[in-house]
């Protein structure tokens, strides 16, 4: 049992408290408040004048499946050879032994969802982690099945358009590609039972977001290619979580109607390409003002997941208020992905997954002195 005391805690649930404790057991959040009886026994560290937040989550990454400093040969992310690929598996390809990953994990990042790359008009399916070290990414899987990577825009035109001379050269034909490959799972699934039913496995993955067993994750910048992915998930009765959402806040109004939430960013990154060109800092204060679930993403390795804290303080510099930047990395990320019942938020019975900050964790400045995962300080600095 461990005891966290003198802290100022952001539970991300309700109040924050003042000189408060975190109390730790078997992996799980016990007690947090001001007046706890701390058990005979307990490790109690001092972390007075320190902040406590839930473990930060990055909702979307390419940790361990684009490794830091290996170039093409730590590069898994994109099967460029067909552009529809629903049955590959983001876990398969996770180096739990990127650098990537434990610097995430030392930056304060317990959780992350690792997706194929955009590359794909349909990429495959993505996978929750926890960020601390492991032999093997088993050890470190949280949600196996965490959405199916779908992909609009300049990617898939450019990889098989552009550079393969094939199918989709068009925004028409990704658009195409997507809706046949689900009309297909549709007559998969109804033919199930019969006696020319043959096993598929992009067609089972394709499944799971018909049931709504996970939610279509869409890769989309420019706002008329968001409008599209919500046409193709509203044909199809998915769920569907907005990707980079470069232009979302041109149609927020849309998305706040349609509840769909948009995981945006990364913020801290040029106008590479031309479908970036409206990109603005203002783009999680807009969202948020208009009422759109959001969550920031770093995109790592296009930017360092382990400066996530800093993406989600600049964006107070633009409008965010600081507490809903920092709920756009804790409470509201783990909405989106499915796993506020247990990340996200310091309260009883949640994960112990926690960082304690040298100042408040929307200064560029602060730094995590202790990262938690599942009750185990693996990250103490001066130990």
């Amino acid at each position: 049992m461990i005891a966290l005391s003198g802290a100022k805690i952001l539970t991300m649930c309700g109040k924050s408290l003042d000189h408060g404790t975190v109390l730790i057991h078997n992996g799980k959040i016990q007690a947090v408040g001001k007046n706890i009886d701390i058990p005979l026994g307990c490790r109690i560290i001092d972390v007075t004048g320190k902040f406590i937040t839930p473990g930060l989550i990055d909702a979307h990454t390419h940790l361990g499946i684009d490794n830091e400093g290996m170039g093409w040969a730590g590069s898994d992310e994109n099967e460029r050879s067909e552009p529809i690929t629903p049955g590959l598996h983001a876990l398969d390809a996770i180096n739990p032994a990127d650098l990537g990953l434990l610097e995430a994990y030392q930056g304060g990042i317990t959780t992350v969802m690792v997706a194929p790359g955009s590359a794909n008009p349909i990429g495959g399916q993505c996978v929750l982690l926890k960020t601390a070290p492991k032999p093997t990414v088993e050890q470190m899987l949280l949600k196996w099945y965490a959405g199916l990577k779908i992909a609009f825009g300049e990617n898939p035109k450019r990889v098989y358009g552009a550079d393969q001379r094939k199918m989709p050269v068009s925004r028409m034909a990704t658009a195409a590609l997507i809706r046949e490959a689900f009309w297909k799972a549709r007559e998969y699934l109804a033919s199930q039972g019969k006696k020319d039913w043959k096993y598929d496995m992009g067609m089972e993955a394709i499944a799971k977001v018909l049931r709504k067993e996970m939610p279509l994750r869409a890769h989309a910048h420019r706002a008329d290619d968001i409008v599209t992915a919500v046409r193709i998930a509203q044909e199809f009765d998915v769920d569907i979580i907005i990707e980079h959402g470069t232009e979302a806040y041109l149609i927020a109004e849309l998305l706040s109607a349609e509840e769909i939430p948009v995981v945006v960013g990364p913020t801290l990154s040029t106008r590479s390409k031309v479908e970036l060109k409206d990109k603005t800092m203002e783009s999680p204060a807009l969202l948020y003002r208009q009422g759109v679930l959001c969550a920031m993403m770093s995109d790592h390795p296009v930017t360092p997941s382990c400066f996530l804290s800093v993406y989600a303080g600049l964006a107070t510099r633009y409008g965010l208020p600081p507490y809903q930047a920092l709920k756009m990395i804790t409470c509201d990320a783990a909405k989106i992905l499915g796993l506020d019942n247990r990340l996200g938020s310091l309260a009883p019975g949640m994960d112990a997954d926690l960082v304690v900050w040298s100042e408040d964790p929307m200064m560029v400045s602060a730094h995590p002195e202790i990262v938690m995962v599942n009750g185990q300080i693996d990250f103490l600095i001066g130990e």
